[in-house]
């Protein structure tokens, strides 16, 4: 099994991206998706609620929200683990998620 880690956001879609990069690539769409703005599945996404939480509980919430997300919508891999570049005086968290793929989906 190779782990990778993930930053967002998505750079450019590849319509054709296969294997490795296609499970990042949809990593990525996942962690930059905000719940109920895809038509058909409002499901996907992240809560856009947690914008104005404080930056202890949004980190907390959105480790939870991206595990589901992940383990929900891209079962070729499982996270390993969840860290976050942060600059609190702005609001900002940029989740670094760290996932395994399992050898059979490369």
């Amino acid at each position: 099994m190779n782990e990778y880690e993930i930053i967002p956001p998505v750079n450019e879609i590849d319509f054709g991206a296969t294997g490795v990069a296609e499970i990042i690539q949809n990593i990525k769409t996942l962690l930059t998706t905000i719940k109920g703005t895809v038509p058909f599945n409002r499901d996907i996404g992240i809560e856009d609620s947690l914008l104005d939480k404080p930056t202890p509980v949004a980190q907390t919430k959105l480790t939870a929200q991206i595990i589901n997300i992940i383990e929900n919508y891209e079962p070729r891999c499982e996270v390993v683990s969840i860290t976050f570049d942060k600059n609190e005086s702005e609001g900002i968290l940029i989740p670094k998620v760290k996932v395994r793929i399992n050898d059979e989906h490369l």
